[in-house]
């Protein structure tokens, strides 16, 4: 049959279609580059009833919608770079701002803040716990409001909301203000990343988050670093207009913020075939790609999963929907990794300039000295994340989070009071350099949550459990326990013994879940299995 080429790699040649798919075939054809056959709509009849599906919802890339499309590996590889560069940088860069903006009062406490507020540890833990609560309650609604306007309008407007308070925290002036602007900025960054989450599987296929999770998750340690050679200049204004180092440092990285939002409200695209609002041609067209380009990026997404497709990307989930999502009991084993898997990081993290200071470093040593930790943590999570991928395996390689922290645990319980700074300082950073998984767990409540409306709940879901355990985890160093938590290190070395447990038994689950839908798909009658899709879960 001839063909007809066009520039992008796309070509018109229709396939044969299958009357019965091997799922194994087509989960393999979906990890691989280009129009590989056969493909989930390569039979005519399941073809027809997911365009069905694609008009009923109105689905935003419906018109891209072409079963017999075909394109080079070459030509998709391209796009994919391009996607990193337009997409995933810039969902990095609005990460980044949060963290930036979250994690700040880690360092603002080596700069005397506590004395200045008249707080003590266990106060700032009070505090800590405030925030945590209020982003845990803000994390349904807020991914919630984000699918039913969009995360394209709602996402600027919360990073600028959320700068605004950063930079008005110069204004504190005792223990309730402190709590006070703690709570109305976990209520701000809630929901922030689920729909940041969301967002990505719009652009991604499933097999592609892992690494772009991994990539997205190294904005903790890397914001980190260069959020203290900020600090350790910052701090150095204390005494300027009469402020604290701490002050300046609240109100200049809170103007950044709000310059991100305002550049974010312009450059986020809706979805593939929605450009941004710099980035439309006068008669509405985007500039970002090609009409070709469209529908490559649209079909390869839903040749890899056709739920994408099966709501509007500004549609509202029910309540139904949301109830399915919470008691899908399928998920409920990354719900509790989601809890217990990183509290035993969390203090060590949220501590370590506090515990450098109480072990005699100057403020800008503390600053700077948090620095190896968090590029090992990036450089560390960044190869676990090719690992996941390269052998599409995620529970016993996001297990090695908690294999590594281990033994350093176990060497700070037992380092003498004595010892020396620096061996202890070791030991910390190695905590600090965790090979941070949790993107891992993040990419595979996406995957299988099986359905966009599903997908929306079931990660903020899952992000809601994280901050359950982020509670718990600012709770564990406390005010008699300083300033080497001997006893808090011995609660978190029994905790990564437990979590290695649950990543093998979650392992283990899913092995069994996948033999049940197996067997099920294979008692289906052929018309119904002709309409079916994978729903086998990625472990």
């Amino acid at each position: 049959m001839a063909e007809k080429q066009v520039e992008t790699g796309i070509s018109t040649e229709s396939s044969t279609p299958s009357s019965v798919l091997d799922f194994e075939e087509i989960a393999g054809s979906s990890r691989q580059l280009g129009s590989v056959e056969p493909h989930v709509f390569s039979d005519p009849i399941r073809a027809a009833h997911w365009r069905e599906v694609y008009e009923k919802v109105k689905y935003e890339g419906r018109r891209r919608f072409d079963p017999m499309l075909t394109w080079s590996p070459q030509t998709e590889r391209l796009l994919k770079r391009k996607l990193d560069w337009r997409i995933m940088a810039w969902v990095w860069i609005m990460f980044s701002s949060l963290d930036l903006v979250r994690r700040n009062i880690n360092r603002a406490v080596s700069d005397n803040m506590l004395d200045d507020l008249g707080v003590n540890t266990n106060d700032y833990n009070t505090g800590q716990t405030i925030y945590l609560v209020c982003f845990f309650i803000a994390e349904l609604p807020g991914g919630l409001i984000s699918k039913k306007v969009g995360p394209f309008r709602y996402t600027p407007a919360i990073i600028s909301i959320w700068g605004v308070l950063c930079a008005c925290q110069t204004a504190m002036k005792s223990r309730v203000t402190f709590w006070v602007f703690r709570a109305l900025l976990g209520f701000a960054q809630g929901g922030f990343i689920p729909e940041m989450v969301l967002y990505l599987s719009y652009f991604y296929k499933s097999n592609e988050l892992p690494i772009r999770l991994s990539i997205f998750y190294t904005v903790i340690p890397l914001t980190q670093c260069y959020g203290a050679f900020l600090a350790a200049g910052f701090l150095q204004m204390r005494g300027i207009r009469g402020w604290g180092g701490w002050q300046w440092l609240f109100l200049l990285e809170g103007l950044m913020c709000i310059v991100i939002g305002i550049i974010a409200f312009f450059v986020m695209p809706a979805s593939v075939t929605e450009g941004a609002l710099a980035f439309k041609r006068p008669d509405g067209s985007n500039k970002w790609w090609t009409e070709e380009e469209e529908k490559i990026l649209v079909n390869r997404i839903l040749r890899d999963d056709p739920t994408k497709g099966d709501m509007n990307n500004r549609q509202a989930v029910t309540l139904k929907g949301i109830w399915s999502a919470i008691t899908n009991y399928e998920l409920w084993p990354i719900y509790l990794l989601g809890i217990a898997a990183w509290t035993p990081f969390q203090p060590t993290a949220n501590y370590l300039s506090l515990i450098l200071r109480q072990m005699g470093y100057s403020v800008f040593q503390s600053n700077l000295l948090v620095i190896p930790g968090y590029l090992l943590f990036a450089t560390n999570t960044l190869i676990l994340g090719q690992v996941s991928e390269r052998l599409n395996e995620r529970s016993i390689t996001a297990s090695f989070s908690n294999v590594w922290m281990l033994p350093f645990f176990i060497a700070l319980i037992v380092l003498p009071r004595t010892a020396n700074p620096w061996v202890r300082y070791a030991m910390l950073t190695g905590i600090n350099g965790i090979p941070y998984t949790h993107s891992i767990l993040v990419g595979m409540t996406s995957t299988n949550a099986k359905g966009v409306g599903t997908r929306a709940v079931s990660t903020a879901v899952y992000n809601m459990c994280y901050q359950i355990g982020s509670v718990i985890a600012v709770n564990i160093y406390r005010e008699g326990d300083k300033p080497y938590y001997y006893t808090g290190n011995k609660v978190l070395t029994a905790l990564c013994c437990v979590n290695i447990a649950l990543f093998i038994g979650m392992k283990l689950f899913y092995i069994w879940r996948n033999k049940v839908k197996a067997r099920a798909l294979a008692d289906l009658p052929e018309e119904e299995r002709k309409r079916a899709v994978d729903k086998r879960f990625a472990h």
